[in-house]
């Protein structure tokens, strides 16, 4: 007797929410197996189509076919992941664990089908005879390119073991990640002594009251490792040992031992990636990452980041005697470490530009950041943002804004999830539910932002740091990628594009936070309403560049250490050791520590999206900041006619064409790194 299959709840595939999302009441975590399983076999059902189309391959019964193929699949799997990124659970954690490696081994096997790749290569030897308009050559190159570099001209034997490794890559890549996390959300440090909150702000002592909340701990403060209360604490925290205690266990997330260390994932990890590439011949994996990017090459990132290395290492030690010599002025003979650095330079900077940013964070209310964000993008784009309440999302704090055309059509959805929890993973990202595309019928992008704010008491504005604001902004500028794409195929809609490229439209948006029209507007006094006074804006301005060595040392630490890990074709059996090395070798101050360090490094380890690629903020700033030169050079920072361009060669037209020749179409030339350097005041 046969065990009924499990019923299908279409909600995950056919969406009916308000404004096209799905309806996220309608379906429970307990739902997704069976859903993925239909979707599975109705992708294949789709690729079998395809193949046994009886005549010969064109670009509509193959490309076209091939692009519109697994639309169950797409929602199902958008709907999972924001849930795995933003609200996991035990139930979701699980599922991940598993759907990861079979979602890799599904993968494999469309792209590695020899009669599908046939017919796209097909294809491909004639496309200078199909009369194809420029995106659609594109599409062909990109689709061609990708069943190349999945495996599909390998023998049956090296098929086999590359599926293997994408597969087991797919399983460390979630673990490593669901790690992280566990670290994360399971320490606190609480403090019940309220002496050993000496020098905390209001607002550091409220979020951590709230995070102890969260956790039981009524009456007492929690210390965790989310970034918003972390950093504000390093800063300004007089207990010195609490500070130790506390960077301390922010350095060892994923190297703790037991279940949640990543040490041997790391060193799996990379040499799986390592045997990838040579399978597909290349020489390493950074050559292999870097073939499909700006870059090409790793010795183009290497004579990026060297440079702007040994710059940023001066300026660091600079930075670092000034610290010293204030430590020496409070009677203290210790030496600056790592759980120091954030202290003292906030009491520097008090120092030398009459604020900290204690001062200047009741000036930064959340909602009114978002309103800049906005009012940025309708000077710029003409589009406008309208909050639609009592739509159900992922969470309650989830909000919902339908975005309009300069001439009132509808041009998509935004979604913004901004509080830090426990079932949300660290960091901040945009994503997308639905991606734009207008094959076959026009698909209005539904795109979202993650961010990790401290979540303020009741009736209390949420209050950010200028870091916290200008991330606000950072991926603002990635979901204006997403909202603004404007092309046919979705294989080059919004974001699809090189990793070193992709950065550029959020990098670049950061420039307008500052803008004194923007911060004159919208930096407002969360008790007086009174505007940031005009002394106080100037402060902020002219410390921009403040502690500009320590921030460059601890982003191209980690850039450089992603880079030796995947630019050698010789992976290191033991990743802690390899990164202790390496940093030795560049001479790495003593006093600062990699961004990331090597077992949460979650960019290039949780998947391979940043892998060899962590250079490309870099690469991307040297683009943004010469942009927005060109904005300045007009003397109008929102200069119409600029905008326009930007919107058309940066913002809408996706990966429709080579990122260089967009730039230059937007530019008139390519930029040099002098911009870049600069603007980080090196």
């Amino acid at each position: 007797m046969s065990s009924a299959k499990p019923a299908i709840n279409t909600a995950l595939t056919n969406w009916t929410g308000p404004l096209g999302l799905p309806d996220f009441t309608a379906f429970s975590d307990q739902d997704f197996p069976a859903a993925f399983d239909m979707a599975l076999a109705d992708d294949l059902a789709d690729i079998d189509a395809i193949i046994g189309h009886p005549e010969a391959p064109t670009i509509e019964n193959t490309l076209k076919a091939l692009q519109l193929s697994g639309e169950s699949l797409d929602r199902v799997s958008s709907i999972f992941w924001t849930l795995a990124g933003a609200n996991t659970n035990d139930a979701i954690q699980a599922l991940e664990r598993s759907i990861a490696p079979k979602l890799s081994r599904h993968s494999s096997s469309i792209m590695m089908n020899p009669h599908l790749f046939a017919r796209i290569d097909s294809l491909y030897e004639q496309r200078d005879l199909l009369g194809l308009d420029a995106e659609t050559d594109r599409v062909l190159e990109k689709i061609w390119k990708s069943f190349v570099r999945s495996g599909a001209r390998l023998d049956e034997k090296g098929k086999a073991r590359l599926a293997d490794i994408n597969e087991t890559l797919a399983s460390l890549g979630a673990q490593f990640d669901q790690n992280v996390l566990k670290d994360e959300s399971d320490w606190a440090l609480f403090i019940t002594d309220e002496a050993d909150l000496a020098g905390l702000p209001n607002f550091v002592r409220d979020a951590m009251q709230g995070a102890a909340e969260e956790r039981n701990r009524t009456g007492t403060w929690a210390v965790t490792l989310s970034r918003e209360i972390i950093e504000p604490f390093l800063s300004f925290a007089e207990n010195r040992d609490l500070r130790e205690k506390a960077f301390q266990a922010w350095a060892a997330r994923g190297e703790n031992g037991g279940d949640t260390d990543n040490v041997a994932i790391v060193a799996q990890t990379v040499a799986l990636r390592s045997e990838k590439a040579k399978l597909l011949g290349y020489k390493s994996f950074a050559a292999y990452k870097l073939d499909n990017t700006m870059a090409k090459t790793p010795k183009a990132v290497m004579d990026l980041l060297e440079p702007v290395w040994q710059k940023a290492k001066i300026r660091a030690s600079e930075e670092e005697s000034d610290l010293q010599q204030l430590i020496s002025n409070e009677g203290r003979n210790h030496k600056v470490a790592p759980w120091d650095w954030r202290f003292y330079t906030e009491k520097l900077r008090s120092e030398r530009f009459a604020f900290d940013e204690a001062e200047l964070k009741p000036y930064l209310q959340l909602e009114k950041i978002i309103e800049a964000c906005f009012d940025v993008a309708t000077r710029l784009f003409g589009i406008t943002f309208k909050e639609k309440t009592g739509i159900a999302a992922w969470h309650p704090d989830v909000r919902v804004w339908e975005v309009f055309n300069p001439d009132g059509t509808e041009c998509g959805v935004f979604l913004g999830d901004y509080f830090n929890r426990q079932s949300k993973h660290s960091g901040a990202w945009m994503s997308a539910l639905q991606s734009q595309h207008k094959l076959g019928s026009v698909q209005k992008p539904i795109i979202y932002n993650v961010m990790n704010f401290a979540k303020p008491p009741k009736g209390e504005p949420a209050l950010l740091s200028l870091d916290g604001a200008r991330t606000l902004f950072h991926e603002f500028g990635h979901a204006l990628h997403g909202l603004l794409s404007d092309v046919t195929w979705p294989a080059v809609s919004g974001t699809s594009v090189s990793r070193d490229f992709v950065e550029l439209p959020s990098q670049l948006y950061e420039h307008w936070l500052t803008v004194p029209a923007i911060l004159e507007k919208y930096a407002i006094h969360y008790r007086t309403g009174e505007p940031m006074p005009k002394a106080l804006l100037d402060k902020v301005l002219a410390a921009d560049t403040f502690n500009a060595g320590f921030k460059t040392v601890e982003f191209t630490s980690s850039a450089l250490i992603d880079m030796a890990f995947h630019a050698d074709g010789t992976p290191p059996e033991d990743p802690i050791q390899f990164e202790a090395a390496t940093l030795r070798q560049l001479d790495m101050p003593e006093a600062i520590i990699m961004r990331h360090r090597t077992p949460h490094f979650k960019h290039v380890f949780s998947g391979d999206g940043y892998s060899a690629g962590y250079y490309s903020y870099l690469w991307s700033e040297v683009l943004d900041a010469d942009a927005f030169k060109a904005f300045e050079e007009t003397g109008d920072t929102f200069n119409g006619a600029l905008a326009a361009k930007l919107k058309k060669y940066i913002y809408s037209a996706g990966g429709s064409k080579d990122p260089e020749e967009l730039y230059k179409a937007f530019r008139g030339k390519m930029p040099t790194p002098d911009a870049m350097i600069e603007k980080r005041g090196l």
